[in-house]
């Protein structure tokens, strides 16, 4: 790691992948049962107990404030279910403004067994506290699963030659929080009430769950990889993935599947659906005859999917093609939700 990555000063957001990396080359793993450790790109730890793996995610909700306990048991549950895990045990540490009142606690407590509920998860342990200088109510989650050791999923095991299919649209997790914390600006930049109520709903329709699409394409035994897309949009995780992998990408543009709700919002506050906040999406690699079953699985759970391009060798780098105009897939410097919320 270079002297000019450690002493940028960092904004909003995920760290950059390159620094990111640079501290997580330096962390040593001793114990030998730590199947896969801290990687850019991977969506879990996994450590082995025998006959079974132990899946294993933090992640917190710092976005939004709507619904953020419901919210940080989906997002966790996602990148378990996307490792080829079911989700079990969860952990909860929230951090509450000074003078908040009690009742924001209890209400984000009742969002949270709702969620574990709806997921089969158990509320194993925590912390809570009202904290100095926190502006809104944050949480920081941690998930636990499981799976049999054949049946987890890393995103490294995709190679040149899979086809990547998408499930559901991009974006639709920045659309939601736009549309729920910012309703205001978006009614003067002249966006339709029935399009800001439409993108409101979209946690729960299409909904920023993958767990049901997860373990649906896990069940065919065809997909050789899985990867959330959550902060950094479509764009972060496939970089995030090619990382992984040392592979590169080549996408469809025109069958990246873009909400009309999404398109309005980006268009009406100048941002790019290709690197918003994008939990809802699930990208699954697959070998080509494996792609159609897969899609067909889901699409019988009521899952749309299709195939958005290939993975390539790592010298083709990342691309999109769009009208026959082939481009580098854009890169962000921080999620646009971030630069959003930020600027």
């Amino acid at each position: 790691m270079t002297d000019d990555l450690s002493n940028k000063l960092l904004k909003a957001g995920k760290l950059p992948p390159d620094l990111l990396s640079g501290f997580i080359d330096r962390l040593q793993t001793t114990d030998q049962r730590v199947l896969l450790g801290p990687g850019v790109g991977e969506d879990a730890a996994f450590v082995s107990f025998g006959s079974s793996t132990l899946i294993a995610k933090s992640d917190p909700v710092t976005f939004a404030t709507d619904r953020i306990g419901w919210y940080a048991i989906q997002v966790n549950a996602n990148d378990i279910a996307a490792s080829g895990g079911t989700p079990k045990w969860f952990l909860g540490t929230l951090l509450l403004p000074e003078n908040e009142p009690a009742s924001t606690a209890k209400e984000i407590f009742a969002q949270l067994n709702d969620a574990a509920s709806e997921l089969g998860v158990t509320l194993i342990g925590g912390h809570t506290e009202t904290t100095v200088g926190v502006p809104r109510p944050i949480i920081c989650g941690t998930m636990l699963g499981e799976a049999s050791p054949s049946e987890t999923t890393r995103t490294s095991t995709t190679v040149p030659g899979d086809e990547i299919i998408l499930t559901s649209g991009i974006a639709i997790e920045g659309s939601a929080i736009i549309s729920r914390e910012s309703a205001h600006q978006l009614r003067i930049a002249n966006v339709p009430d029935s399009v800001i109520n439409s993108a409101a709903d979209f946690l729960d329709n299409p909904g920023i769950s993958v767990v049901k699409a997860a373990q649906t394409a896990s069940s065919t035994g065809l997909v050789t990889a899985m990867h959330d897309p959550t902060e950094g949009g479509l764009a972060g995780a496939l970089d995030e993935m090619a990382r992984a992998s040392n592979t590169g990408v080549s996408i469809d543009t025109d069958s990246v599947h873009v909400y009309p709700e999404t398109y309005a919002i980006c268009e009406a506050m100048n941002l790019d659906p290709w690197g918003l906040i994008a939990s809802g999406a699930l990208l699954i690699t697959a070998k080509p005859g494996g792609s159609t079953e897969i899609i067909a699985g889901l699409n019988d759970s009521g899952i749309p999917a299709s195939i958005i391009g290939e993975v390539t060798p790592i010298e083709k780098g990342l691309t999109r093609t769009s009208n026959a105009v082939t481009e580098p897939i854009p890169t962000f410097e921080r999620d646009e939700i971030a630069r959003f919320y930020s600027d």
